[in-house]
């Protein structure tokens, strides 16, 4: 099926032919009539289904390229999302002309997007603080807003975002159209949708995330004293290419981020505490490759889309099976292998246990013997990591996995043919200046 049949205009679907997109994911090709024709929508779909291209495209297709006031809001709970959303939509607008976007979140000059609102904006992406704070100053009219979005809207209302998303409706007009996507549907989103929406049209897409072939799920089962020396050891023994690490709070993160840095890991961490700054350069390291370990909590890490990632450690458990799949979903995307793996001592069993019956999946298990609370920082001299390219050809050789075409010189951005990326997100580049080793030399 091409997007002109679903009501997209073929100058978009040529946009997107560019991009290396070529046909509607299921979640699309179900979503777009829907959304064109204005009715509302609750979609559930996890991320990498294609979701957010399933929103944009008839926010693009519908936009009035005359008018100067807001006529789309997207809602975000984090300000990763909003800037990921932000730059897809921008790839968009760079070639219609009227077509105006601007990213709203904390951590950003007021001032400056201040400015910005003023000489008219067509779409606003804004995570709910620095959004309400905007309306409060008078400085953000919604009162002509005709579609709204609550792009992940069962993490915005599990960190607490229901009273802000609650009074950013009360700005908007009664008559309006709402769409709602969510991994999930727990209580508070469906009374959520009961309240704000007319009549929903209920997508349900099962995300295939979970269970592909592509991503193999292992427990190590350790103790808490071992557990850092086991991974340590795991990521010697497995050289990711590029690998994210989950732990539950933000205090583990930092302290997991400095025992690895200090054993000379490349590595960096990304949690709520960081200015926007910080966070931007972390997040850019990640995706040039410049940085092969991020360490990172759930919230911070949520809707993160970055291609290349081999490795998924869930350090700490995770607390349900929803935030597993979204952890795991991480990795063995666009059609790349990848491996997850979680560690578990004896008081998580009851945990893994619940995960496991969501999942319906029995996962394998394996225990590193021999491990030593010292071991990491005694390790002997590891071999030579390859850097840029050559480091995800050398990890496709020692995994056995073939690999999928010549890749551009080391360090250019690679281009979207054949990859066909679904989601909101950017082109992955590979920096061969700053790729390092795992490991320092001894």
């Amino acid at each position: 099926m091409k997007f002109t049949e679903l009501g997209i205009r073929l100058t978009i679907e040529q946009m997107l032919n560019q991009n290396g997109i070529h046909e509607p994911t299921i979640i699309q090709e179900r979503a777009i009539p829907e959304i064109i024709a204005k009715k509302d929508v609750i979609a559930k779909a996890q991320t990498g289904t294609g979701k957010t291209l399933a929103f944009l495209l008839p926010i693009i297709e519908t936009v009035d390229l005359e008018a100067r006031h807001i006529q789309s809001l997207i809602v975000t709970p984090t300000r990763e999302l909003a800037l990921q959303i932000t730059a897809e939509l921008q790839k968009f607008a760079d070639n219609i002309e009227g077509l105006t976007v601007l990213a709203v979140y904390g951590g950003q000059d007021v001032e400056r997007q201040m400015k910005k609102l003023e000489r008219g904006i067509s779409v606003v992406v804004a995570t709910p603080g620095r959004l309400l704070d905007h309306t409060r100053r008078g400085t953000i009219d919604l009162s002509q807003v005709d579609k709204l979005v609550l792009d992940e809207a069962d993490q915005m209302l599990h960190i607490g975002f229901l009273p802000e998303v609650e009074e950013i409706i009360e700005h908007l007009p009664h008559e309006r159209q709402t769409l709602l996507f969510s991994a999930t549907m727990p209580d508070q989103v469906k009374q959520l949708s009961k309240r704000f929406m007319q009549s929903p049209v209920t997508i349900s897409v099962k995300s295939e995330g979970v269970t592909v072939k592509e991503i193999r799920q292992v427990v190590i089962e350790t103790t808490d004293r071992a557990k850092q020396a086991t991974l340590f050891k795991m990521i010697d023994e497995e050289r990711p290419f590029l690998a994210i690490v989950f732990c539950r709070t933000k205090r583990r993160v930092s302290k997991l981020h400095d025992a690895l840095k200090s054993a000379g890991y490349n590595v960096d961490e990304l949690h709520g505490d960081l200015s926007q700054a910080k966070r931007e350069r972390v997040m850019k390291s990640f995706r040039d490759a410049a940085i092969q370990v991020l360490v990172a909590t759930d919230v911070a890490a949520r809707g993160l889309d970055v291609e290349g990632v081999t490795h998924v450690f869930n350090y700490d458990i995770p607390e349900d099976t929803e935030s597993y799949i979204h952890r795991i979903g991480r990795t063995g995307r666009a059609g790349e292998h990848g491996l997850a793996v979680t560690f578990v001592a004896a008081k998580d069993e009851d945990e893994l246990m619940e995960i496991e019956n969501g999942i319906q999946l029995k996962l394998e298990r394996r225990r590193i013997e021999g491990i030593k609370v010292n071991e990491a920082t005694e390790a002997p001299r590891k071999p030579k990591r390859f850097q840029g390219n050559n480091a995800r050809q050398d990890y496709n050789k020692r995994h056995g996995i073939e690999s999928k075409g010549t890749k551009k010189e080391s360090g250019r951005k690679r281009g979207g043919e054949g990859r066909g990326p679904q989601d909101s997100t950017a082109s992955t580049r590979i920096s061969s200046s700053k790729g390092k080793s795992n490991r320092r030399s001894r």
